[in-house]
């Protein structure tokens, strides 16, 4: 990053980071289109940074995936015993909402001990998303594994998903499976989304993920999935050998504008959420690149798709 644009992003964020220790104050209330970030695209900020990265670029929500290095969030300081209170305190303050909690959990596991411990870091996330008054968690069902037929797999993942809305329903979270991993294809999460048959069960659509490896195209997909749809996952890329390389919205081939039409066009009321995955591709832009310029970005394209800010 340049000094100058780096010199801009803390002159941004100083008003916020001035205030007294653990208490932000809002740099303006003026309206916000419903757009977030998740902290995976931040891996190495402090909460405090978060928080005022997020109100000086005018995002309305955070999907919170980690915080300073630490995957666990029933770990994260901010969000156990006392702190929690404050924490809240500072979202209010700042006009901000938690989206969403990702959790790691995943639902395809076949032997037993290694399915509890999935099962448990699940339970574990909706018991603070209820404590933090968040009305998702997302848990995967992530793998197809190789050698097990594909019918059995779906049936153990939506057995997965069942066991988590029975933990969710009282707590009133709804868990999200995300469009990741080998469940791309609309037609699977159709399926594992009917057989759980729960209003506690529902979408996230990582709507790049659909495009890329399920080879659908948007509205094909949003007309199959969209009444299950609660949280999105957008974000651009472009090939890079046998993979993928994640790019500024904008700046590659997959469609995110007109996927905001076709969600807008359909009834979407959630958080259209950037997943940044510096965590995992340390290579690509900073977030005091990526950050300002989703937000910027989406702007122009809710506007057109006729989201209005709040």
């Amino acid at each position: 990053m340049s000094d100058l644009t780096r010199r801009s992003f803390l002159a941004a964020l100083g008003a916020g980071l001035s205030a007294a220790p653990g208490v932000l104050r809002a740099q303006s209330r003026s309206a916000r289109y419903p757009i977030g970030f998740s902290t995976l695209g931040c891996p190495a900020w402090n909460w405090t940074t978060i928080l005022a990265s997020a109100d000086a670029n005018g995002y309305a929500a955070l999907e919170i995936r980690g915080i300073a290095g630490e995957m666990d969030l029933t770990k994260v300081p901010e969000f156990t015993g006392t702190r929690l209170a404050a924490t809240q305190k500072d979202l209010a303050a700042l006009g901000l909402v938690v989206s969403d909690l990702g959790s790691s959990a995943t639902m395809h596991e076949k032997d037993e001990a290694a399915r509890q411990k999935q099962l448990d870091e699940g339970r574990r996330f909706i018991d603070l998303a209820h404590a933090m008054g968040v009305k998702y968690v997302r848990v995967f069902g992530d793998k197809i594994p190789a050698g097990e037929p594909r019918d059995e797999v779906i049936a153990r993942v939506a057995d997965g998903f069942r066991l988590m809305a029975e933990h969710a329903a009282p707590a009133g979270v709804t868990v999200l499976i995300e469009s990741h991993g080998d469940f791309t294809k609309s037609t699977d999460l159709e399926t594992i989304l009917t057989r759980v048959g729960s209003p506690h069960v529902a979408l996230l659509w990582d709507a790049h993920h659909t495009f890329v490896a399920g080879k659908e195209q948007p509205a094909d997909t949003f007309a199959r999935l969209g009444k299950w749809v609660r949280h999105t996952h957008l974000k651009d890329s472009v090939p890079a050998g046998a993979d993928r390389r994640y790019v500024l919205v904008g700046a590659g081939e997959v469609p995110v504008a007109r996927q905001v039409m076709v969600l807008a066009a359909g009834g979407y009321r959630g958080f259209y959420s950037f997943e940044w995955e510096k965590k995992w591709q340390p290579e690509i832009e900073a977030p005091e690149i990526a950050f300002p310029h989703y937000a910027k970005k989406m702007a122009e394209y809710l506007s057109a798709a006729g989201v209005k800010t709040t």
